[in-house]
């Protein structure tokens, strides 16, 4: 096992740069997972980690040593691409025990190395068979067991999961989960899937435009997003963001008017340092808006329903918002599109956001750990 820390790394192509002053640090058995939209430099900042890429400017280390001039395979580190790039002429054994027989490593070894990882992932009965002959998941399987057999200090993996089905990546997230419980190697992971990072992470590090936005544990983002951008990317449904203007303001709470109509919403939050008049937004989770409730509501006017069973959504036209508000309200509940429905907005679960896109601190609850912006 080992840390990894990146001091001010940079990436640059020409005079485009990828990444910008990237400082990072991984603990030794963590968890971390890369998050972003496309293009930010998620996948990027991995290969840099790996040796894939070389870093521009800046410091990387594993384990306490530098690594900026060392080779890949002299990193302790493996790494799972999005494509399986499993050899279609061998076997499954074979494959898995490809990277054991360059580093010239004893056959009774490669062998028990084999066998081990090929029980870990429930693979044992099919080492004799060749890639064609499995699906996707069991191919994503051998990809990881080529990786488990060199004994890294630490895993990397570029989005690993976004080849399967929808089932598969379920069943696939409860397996990389208890791959680091039984492991504790540090590993790193990228994805597009808020699903995977909330679930899998210890912490996850929100990336945007090669800069590093927030770095927390899961629920520490979902709730105490440190700026516009991260409250807006974590969270599916998307937070709600209504434009506002600040009617009072204290230490201990804001009321703000909403654009384009007469409602007053109170928001737990530290406003000490807003005036009244400043320009806001204000965020609410689908989740947390109260369908019929006209105590510190919203008037909206529900536009398209989509029934999933256990939930619905009901999304809803509103002054202040350039698209549609959305509400999640319990599955059995019948809307109509048309249908005039106050939301109300709880006050502890309000969020507010000065013209800066910085969030003001809420009162509701204590972060979890302290988060940062890069």
């Amino acid at each position: 096992m080992a840390e990894v820390k990146l001091a001010g790394v940079g990436k640059a192509y020409g005079d485009v740069k990828i990444l910008k002053g990237i400082d990072l640090h991984i603990r030794d058995g963590e968890f971390m997972v890369f998050v972003g939209p496309s293009g930010c430099g998620k996948s990027t900042l991995l290969r840099t980690i790996a040796g894939l890429e070389d870093i521009t400017e800046g410091t990387l280390s594993i384990g306490g040593r530098v690594v900026n001039d060392v080779p890949p395979a002299e990193r302790g580190i493996a790494m799972v691409f999005q494509s399986y790039a499993l050899y279609p002429h061998m076997n499954l054994f074979d494959n898995m025990a490809f990277g054991l027989k360059l580093a010239k490593v004893p056959e009774a070894e490669i062998k028990e190395a084999v066998t081990k990882a090929a029980k870990i992932l429930h693979i044992e009965h099919l080492l004799e068979r060749k890639p064609k002959d499995l699906s996707g998941g069991q191919r994503q399987r051998v990809a990881i067991g080529r990786a488990i057999v060199r004994q890294p200090e630490v895993f990397l993996f570029d989005e690993p999961l976004s080849n399967l089905d929808t089932a598969l990546r379920v069943k696939m997230r409860y397996e990389f989960a208890k791959l680091h419980e039984q492991f504790k190697t540090t590993m790193v992971y990228v994805t597009h899937d808020q699903v995977e990072a909330m679930t899998l992470a210890d912490r996850i590090v929100v990336l945007q435009a090669g800069r590093i936005e927030q770095v927390g544990a899961p629920l520490e983002l979902y709730e105490h997003p440190c700026n516009l951008f991260v409250a807006g990317f974590i969270g599916s449904p998307g937070m709600n963001l209504l434009d506002a203007t600040v009617a009072e303001a204290s230490g201990q709470h804001a009321v703000v008017r909403v654009k384009g109509s007469d409602e007053a919403v109170r928001c737990l939050v530290d406003a000490s340092g807003a005036r009244v008049g400043d320009a806001v937004k204000l965020g609410i989770r689908p989740e947390h808006l109260r369908a019929g409730d006209t105590a510190n509501a919203l008037a909206t006017r529900v536009t398209f329903v989509e029934s999933l069973g256990g939930m619905t959504y009901a999304y809803c036209t509103h002054p202040a918002v350039d698209d549609v508000l959305t509400c999640a309200v319990e599955g059995d509940r019948r809307l109509a599109a048309g249908t005039a429905l106050a939301l109300g907005v709880p006050p502890e679960k309000a969020y507010l956001f000065d013209a800066r896109g910085l969030a003001f601190r809420r009162l509701a609850a204590a972060p979890t750990e302290r988060s940062h912006a890069a």
